[in-house]
């Protein structure tokens, strides 16, 4: 017989420790490798370089991951749910043309916005629509639709740069609320909304589901298919805003901007712990990532390496990224 001392020993090992209950927790244990990683890389290019901790290249950097960031958001709840999205770049391209016509012709600046933002659901439902009722694989039908999409935005100009002379529109992008950046102050508003609707509504529960096992998910009543239907909706329209912060940025709609961005996207997600295989994933831990990519491709320019030798280092980025997922996985399963 155990002690009454003894027996609640034993029951306090059998708990489940705090690092495994406590949300907060949780999410630092699961992002502490991509934490230190950025760490490290601010203080080697602080120490490298003369400039990276200028107040005017650290806000400079802010405005630009905003627009990986607006990407990353969407594509993070689409591989929480299983799936890829290819389209997104193009979808960037072609919302940032829609808006500065809409923006030259006179409509009003909420309509700037909505209708590229419409144009995005719009694909979003496409995407969904057919990868949810067909057995087409997701790479596949975004990637088709990444084509498509491309071609519209250069109908739409006849392949030469549309420019904005909507006053109100550019500052959008190049503006500053209380000294903070107008992209951030977007970007903090669509953080919030989207953890909301991912982590405080049965919908985010079942994207979840869906993406730890479809099957499963589908015998608990969960509606699969109009889930994957809703997160395609949501990542056309990420990309959608991005493309529109983007425009207002360069003052211009150019059909051929965004070609590559769903790699930096891809690798933001997974850097900040989303999973290939569906089910798992933070906000908070994209945010990270998004960060991780734009240091990085900052800290590249001012150290001036070569643009050709930028894309090998991002593409190691990439593959250690997706091999650190695989390895989750794989020890995951051993447990």
């Amino acid at each position: 017989m155990l002690s009454k001392k003894n027996q609640s020993e034993t029951e306090q090992l059998k708990a489940p420790g705090l690092w495994n209950t406590n949300p907060l927790l949780i999410w630092l244990k699961r992002n502490m490798a991509a934490m230190i990683a950025l760490v490290f890389l601010c203080v080697l290019l602080s120490i490298t370089t003369d400039t990276f901790l200028v107040k005017n290249n650290l806000f400079s950097v802010l405005r630009q991951v905003c627009v990986n960031c607006f990407i990353a958001f969407g594509i993070t709840c689409v591989l929480i749910c299983g799936g890829i999205d290819l389209s997104v770049g193009s979808v960037v391209a072609a919302a940032g043309v829609i808006a500065v016509r809409c923006g030259n012709g006179g409509l009003p600046l909420i309509a700037v916005f909505m209708v590229p933002l419409l144009f995005g659901a719009v694909i979003g439902f496409m995407n969904g629509f057919v990868i949810s009722h067909t057995t087409l694989p997701p790479f596949i039908v975004t990637l088709s639709m990444q084509i498509i999409v491309r071609g519209v935005s250069y109908i739409l100009t006849g392949g030469q740069p549309a420019q904005s002379n909507n006053e109100a529109f550019n500052n959008m992008g190049v503006g500053s609320f209380l000294g903070v950046p107008i992209p951030v102050i977007f970007v903090g508003v669509a953080f919030v909304i989207l953890y909301f609707i991912m982590n405080r509504t049965s919908f985010g529960r079942h994207v979840y589901a869906t993406g730890g096992n479809k099957e499963a998910a589908k015998y608990a009543g969960v509606n699969t298919k109009w889930i994957q239907v809703r997160v395609y909706v949501i990542s056309a329209i990420m990309a959608a805003l991005a493309g529109v912060v983007l425009a207002a940025r360069l003052y211009s709609g150019q059909p051929s901007v965004g070609e590559g961005f769903e790699r930096d996207a891809i690798a933001a997600s997974v850097l900040g712990g989303t999973s290939f295989n569906g089910g798992i994933g933070t906000l908070g831990g994209t945010v990270i990532g998004v960060l991780i990519i734009g240091v990085l491709n900052n800290g590249m320019n001012l150290l001036k390496i070569n643009s050709y030798w930028q894309f090998v280092v991002k593409g190691f980025v990439i593959l250690g990224a997706v091999y650190v997922d695989y390895l989750k996985k794989r020890s995951s399963m051993r447990k």
